[in-house]
């Protein structure tokens, strides 16, 4: 199985989304590929590019 590179996620479309449960920022994790809510304890998945802004597919954040 050989690893496909991920496409690359577009920094300045972070700059208009917010989270879906408090409409607070976003921050960006490139390594694990997800936009992290602080505010929300979330963490939104980047797939193919794409982020998924739906909070069933959101991961919760560890305190």
């Amino acid at each position: 199985m050989t690893n496909k590179p991920q496409p690359a996620f577009d920094r300045h479309m972070l700059e208009s989304l917010v989270c879906p449960r408090t409409q607070g920022r976003l921050d960006y994790d490139a390594e694990r590929q997800e936009l992290i809510s602080k505010s929300a304890n979330l963490a939104y998945p980047i797939r193919n590019g794409i982020p998924v802004m739906l909070i069933d597919e959101a991961r919760i954040l560890e305190p």
